[in-house]
């Protein structure tokens, strides 16, 4: 018998929990015209959800849809600024009870965890599979195809009706995740753009986690969304976890792992994971990550030049990109950024 979440729809959508979640969800968005419009009548607004929510009148509204490159080109699409309060007063209840049920290596879109967690305990990893570079440490790195489009919103419902006895909360949830689907495919995927996706796909893919921690054995195992490695001294056992891992997915998950990017490679070879090219004694970033970088600056001192952004600005952006070289080896990139910011 799982655990059980003690919440009832009331936690949820109370008048207090709304007001709470909008102070999060206002944060660094307060001169953004839609939610400047929500507050004029915030009370009012807060109101009018809480009565929808409590007579069950409530209908998660459309998405606003774009593109952004980060750095592959993504599809966002934005809910309105009510339907986004509502996920935040949802994620507030939710997310503490579901954080305690995900295994210790995910770590996407989790407090106190992160993409550079996740490389570190990588790093970890391999230094104990290969007895400290004494033995040859092979890792199997996947990736699941179109994670997010492809989640089914049937097996997310019915997983999380296995934790929530509310129905009154099922209902509401079902009503987020029904929002939206992938062209020509009902009941499939989930919004980029939505906070409780984030959650969504993690309570989804933490059935995925416990069958290669607890059915498969896999000692050495990390996720961080649809990325995952295995990391074992014995490469024929990975060869054959393959098939498993892809019977599992397919059968229980209707996900399918990426054909282009399932590979068993040698740490001392160097395995790209999360956007670092790790090798025993040092990390690097991929080329690719270099270019962008180095491109995207270039345009930066560019737009300078232009009197199109501020000083101020320039030097903010250079210093975020120079945070990111500090988990790595990147002398010769710092020098080339270098170069670009001494250009006339």
């Amino acid at each position: 018998m799982k655990i059980q979440l003690v919440h009832t729809v009331e936690d949820i959508i109370c008048l207090e929990n709304l007001l709470e979640a909008w102070k999060e969800f206002e944060k660094g968005k307060k001169k953004r015209k839609d939610v400047q419009e929500f507050s004029m009548c915030l009370i009012d607004n807060i109101f009018s959800l809480h009565q929808d929510l409590l007579h069950h009148t409530y209908k998660h509204g459309g998405y606003q849809a774009f593109k952004i490159n980060d750095p592959k080109p993504r599809d966002i699409h934005k809910a309105s600024v009510k339907d986004r309060l509502l996920h935040h007063a949802i994620h507030r209840k939710l997310y503490p009870f579901f954080d305690k049920t995900f295994i210790a290596d995910s770590y996407s879109c989790r407090e106190n965890k992160g993409m550079h967690k996740a490389i570190n305990k990588f790093r970890e990893y391999a230094n104990k599979t290969s007895k400290n570079n004494t033995k040859t440490c092979w890792i199997l790195k996947c990736d699941i195809k179109k994670f997010f489009a492809s989640i089914d919103h049937e097996i997310l419902i019915k997983i999380l009706s296995e934790y929530i006895p509310d129905k009154n909360i099922i209902w509401l949830l079902e009503n987020i995740v029904e929002s939206f689907s992938t062209e020509n495919k009902i009941s499939t995927g989930l919004p980029l753009g939505n906070l409780t996706s984030q959650l969504f796909v993690n309570i989804y893919m933490n059935k995925f986690d416990q069958f290669v921690k607890h059915k498969m054995k896999a000692k050495y195992y990390i996720r961080y969304a649809d990325d995952f490695v295995i990391l074992s001294e014995n490469k024929k056992q990975l060869e054959n976890s393959i098939l498993e891992i892809n019977k599992f997915l397919v059968e229980e998950l209707k996900l399918k792992l990426h054909p282009d990017k399932v590979f068993i490679k040698t740490f001392s070879s160097g395995v790209d994971f999360l956007g670092m090219v790790n090798f025993p004694r040092h990390k690097v970033l991929r080329t690719k990550t270099k270019r962008r970088m180095l491109k995207k600056i270039k345009n930066k001192k560019l737009d300078l030049k232009n009197n199109l952004i501020s000083e101020s600005h320039f030097y903010q952006s250079l210093q975020s990109y120079l945070g990111v070289l500090k988990h790595c080896e990147g002398w010769g990139i710092r020098n080339g950024i270098n170069k670009i910011v001494k250009s006339v």
